[in-house]
């Protein structure tokens, strides 16, 4: 009796043993002997510049005009020495041809909407409009379906993003009328487009105001602050894409900038030059596009990553920091005070006397905007920093910013999204040298769009994932 007892006891510990000592059932990593071993891959991650920008390494600069400020307008701020982390930066303006992918996107998503609800369950023959039906409605598509998929469809409707609603978007649009596959197809196509009681000269054009981006936001600043969390704190957004074309018109009296009205955004021979007449707002819009189709795509793997750092607006502090290319007290991104180089050059697109926007016919005629890359780049890689196209950032414009922001990336985030002013930086083609300063500030309405006003985006870095250039000061 007292062997048997003895031998079930140390049958116990063994399975005990077994348990907690890192067997195949173990929680830990096999032969960590009880220790807490993370199962994930030990390699180092790197973090992968995304395609056109550049890697801005972190520092500290003094932030502000320290130049003589002749114009003695409210705008300088008093010098202030500030940190940011490293981010990834465009390294060109946004051009026409980026911001029509984004356009043709919304513009292609409306249309596959529209289709699919009037495709039904599509229960037809199979051709037509019937190919363009939600894929949870498609004949025999069912048995296909997730359980979670399924329990979707089975709750009906619901606010945001409904699963049983995916867009087929393998099947191709048609937008000639004469591949239209059926009438039902031609009546929701022609829904996009201008009715003819509003065409000129019967001219078929896309009813541009239906080009509507929706998306959601958290304002997690605001929500911190409170210590809460709740739908009030989601922000949901309906904004027009369609770039302001009539800028060329309205923001000159007595000009003739029609050609440009006509042809800046859509012809091809513009297709490398910086999108103008964006919003701030719709600046925002682009970089959450920007954000989700990464994300998308990193979905759609099989051996799926890491969710993608968000791509948003930079701050102002950012901005000029990448601006001076690493240099200290840079006036001009290239280093120096002046705006010619040992050729007689002009180093900017800008207006370089009264009345006379082209003088430097070395570097081309460019009355309006030049294409990207035609100026020489700075310190950090980036090109046009200052002229061409003065450049949205995410902060709000204060004159007491510098006084009250954090010296650690400085940023009013509660009031990014409340405060109309925005600050803009860079200058522009229309500007004298001036304001090309990399501490310049100037500021627009957010709602106001520009024919020399564009933007570019960045993308934050996780600290120490990624290898920087090292810059001389």
């Amino acid at each position: 009796m007292k062997r048997t007892f003895l031998l079930m006891l140390g049958a116990s510990l063994m399975v005990s043993c077994s348990i907690g000592g890192g067997g195949k059932k173990s929680s830990g990593k096999p032969d960590s002997r009880g220790e807490i071993v993370p199962k994930e891959n030990s390699k180092s991650f790197e973090a992968q510049r995304p395609f056109g920008m550049v890697a801005i390494p972190g520092g500290s600069f003094v932030m502000g005009q320290s130049d003589a400020d002749f114009t003695a307008t409210p705008e300088r701020a008093p010098l202030k020495t500030v940190t940011v982390s490293s981010f990834f930066m465009d390294e060109t303006e946004v051009t026409n041809a980026e911001y029509r992918v984004f356009v043709n996107y919304v513009r292609d998503s409306i249309a596959r909407t529209l289709l699919a609800e009037a495709a039904g369950d599509g229960s037809g023959n199979g051709n037509g409009i019937d190919n363009y039906a939600y894929l949870a409605k498609k004949a025999n598509n069912n048995a296909n379906q997730s359980a979670y998929q399924k329990f979707l469809e089975s709750q009906g409707d619901r606010n945001g993003y409904n699963e049983s609603k995916r867009l087929d978007w393998k099947t191709p649009l048609y937008w000639k009328t004469g591949q239209y596959p059926d009438e039902k197809y031609a009546e929701v196509m022609e829904s996009l487009y201008l009715p003819t009681s509003k065409r000129i000269n019967n001219e078929r054009l896309l009813d541009t105001g239906k080009l509507v981006y929706s998306y959601e936001w958290e304002d997690i600043a605001t929500a911190v602050k409170d210590e809460k969390r709740g739908m009030q704190y989601l922000k949901k957004e309906n904004i027009a894409v369609y770039p302001d074309t009539t800028v060329w018109v309205k923001d000159f009296n007595y000009a003739y900038n029609e050609p440009l009205f006509d042809q800046y955004f859509w012809n091809k021979a513009y297709k490398n030059y910086p999108v103008v007449g964006v919003t701030w707002d719709q600046a925002r819009a682009f970089c959450d596009y920007k954000t989700k189709a990464k994300r998308d795509y990193v979905n759609s793997r099989k051996k799926k990553g890491d969710r993608p750092m968000k791509f948003r607006l930079p701050t102002e502090a950012e901005w000029e920091y990448a601006a001076r290319g690493g240099l200290e007290n840079a006036t001009y991104p290239w280093g120096g005070p002046y705006l010619m180089d040992d050729r007689g050059c002009y180093l900017a697109n800008f207006k370089p006397k009264r009345g006379n926007y082209i003088e430097d016919e070395k570097k081309g005629t460019y009355p309006y905007t030049a294409p990207v890359k035609k100026f020489k780049k700075n310190g950090y890689g980036l090109y046009d920093m200052a002229g061409n196209v003065s450049e949205w950032t995410e902060s709000p414009y204060s004159n007491a910013t510098y006084q009250f922001s954090s010296t650690l990336n400085p940023y009013l985030s509660n009031q990014a999204y409340r405060e109309v002013k925005k600050s803009v930086r860079g200058g522009s083609w229309k500007d004298v040298g001036y304001l090309l300063m990399t501490g310049y500030r100037d500021w627009e309405r957010k709602d106001s769009a520009r024919s020399y006003i564009g933007f570019r985006t960045i993308q934050d870095v996780p600290a120490g994932t990624v290898k920087l250039k090292k810059t001389s000061k």
